[in-house]
């Protein structure tokens, strides 16, 4: 019997102290939340960079990209010169129901088309209006933060680029860490 009356009064031990605490609710929808910088929330897409080369679509591993295009020519410039194909971006479009948000697209795009957005007030309440197409998509741009940067002589440690178990050693300039070379 006093086994449980010693739990019974730690828990209600534990219950005081709590009812005491300060809470820390963050008010959100009426009160925005500071978020740290960089944070990541939507992808964004600078139409004017993709090449339509498919590389995120083929690279994500949910297939939530649908990238739909054509080819047009281009007359040649010069007098003897030949007409060039480009590929013209119809369709761009994300499935962010199927998004699962790794970054995948975003690092291995050749031509900074797709960029981190610290947006995330993009919820619906039905599910097939999560397919956002390349208008929406490009709506998020000017919320995309300017790239960081990092100056070697303020902070050396970041300077070369390589993972902080390789700095100082010879393997360091597999990651282009070398000093001498520009």
């Amino acid at each position: 019997m006093s086994k449980f009356l010693t739990g019974l009064a730690k828990g209600m031990a534990t219950t005081g102290r709590t009812m005491v605490t300060h809470a820390h609710t963050q008010q959100y929808p009426h009160v925005r939340p500071d978020l740290p910088q960089r944070s990541r929330g939507v992808i964004a897409l600078l139409e004017e960079n993709c090449t339509s080369c498919m590389l995120c679509a083929r690279e994500c591993p949910d297939w939530c990209i649908y990238i739909d295009s054509h080819k047009e020519t281009t007359p040649a410039e010069t007098e003897g010169g030949r007409a060039r194909q480009h590929n013209m971006l119809d369709r761009f479009a994300i499935d962010f129901s199927l998004c699962m948000y790794c970054g995948i697209c975003i690092d291995v795009c050749p031509f900074d088309a797709l960029f981190w957005s610290p947006e995330f007030e993009y919820a619906d309440g039905d599910i097939r209006n999560l397919l956002h197409e390349k208008d929406k998509l490009g709506e998020w741009m000017p919320t995309v933060p300017p790239p960081a940067h990092v100056d070697e002589a303020e902070n050396p440690e970041r300077g070369s680029g390589a993972p902080a178990k390789y700095r100082g050693s010879a393997a360091e300039e597999n990651f282009g860490g070398g000093r001498d070379h520009v």
